[in-house]
């Protein structure tokens, strides 16, 4: 509107204002995609350029455990596979992560029992879980769970849930796995005291 010297109005500076406000917030998110999206591409090629030598580092300590080293030089090398492994674990942990944030994760979902995943997933730690001193209480149901979900990726969760317990549990204490079913709901739940 204008008044009679032909003079903008409150309403029209105010309808200008907002207008300003609504492009320089769209053009906020879209940097802020870009930059994402940015992001997410730096992090999937490092990780992909680390994949390269860690294979690599790899295949020569498989040959190194393969030769008759005795005391000291044999713990080493079991210790650099060990190392190797865990980093080659993290690269992968990375790089699911970034094709996750860019929607190019697959996922293939089946039907599957919970609560095999679950045991499964532990008889995998088992190692891990008896040296962490910690008591496992389990309340995992004899029959099977099925759900539809995709048993690899699952997998990871809860080996990576697994995995957070015995790093930061208060050494001694207990860690409480159970599977119930609430009419069609599977509800898993993990409980631990930290540290």
């Amino acid at each position: 509107e204008t008044d009679r010297r032909g003079n903008v109005g409150e309403l029209g500076r105010l309808a200008a204002d907002i207008n300003e406000i609504s492009q320089a917030s769209n053009l906020a998110v879209q940097n802020e995609l870009k930059n994402q999206r940015m992001k997410t591409e730096l992090i999937s090629n490092v990780s992909h350029d680390l994949k390269t030598p860690l294979t690599s580092i790899l295949s020569y300590s498989e040959l190194l455990m393969q030769e008759p080293l005795e005391g000291a030089a044999s713990d080493y090398a079991q210790i650099i596979q060990q190392k190797a492994l865990r980093l080659k674990s993290m690269v992968q942990d990375v790089f699911e992560i970034s094709k996750a944030a860019s929607d190019q994760l697959p996922v293939k979902p089946e039907v599957l029992d919970f609560g095999k995943l679950l045991r499964q997933t532990l008889a995998d730690m088992d190692g891990e879980i008896q040296k962490s001193g910690l008591t496992f209480k389990l309340d995992l149901p004899e029959q099977p769970v099925e759900i539809t979900a995709d048993g690899t990726r699952l997998y990871r969760v809860f080996q990576n849930l697994l995995q957070n317990a015995l790093n930061y549990s208060l050494p001694g204490s207990r860690v409480y796995l159970s599977l119930k079913t609430t009419g069609k709901a599977a509800v898993a739940s993990l409980r631990n005291t930290s540290r």
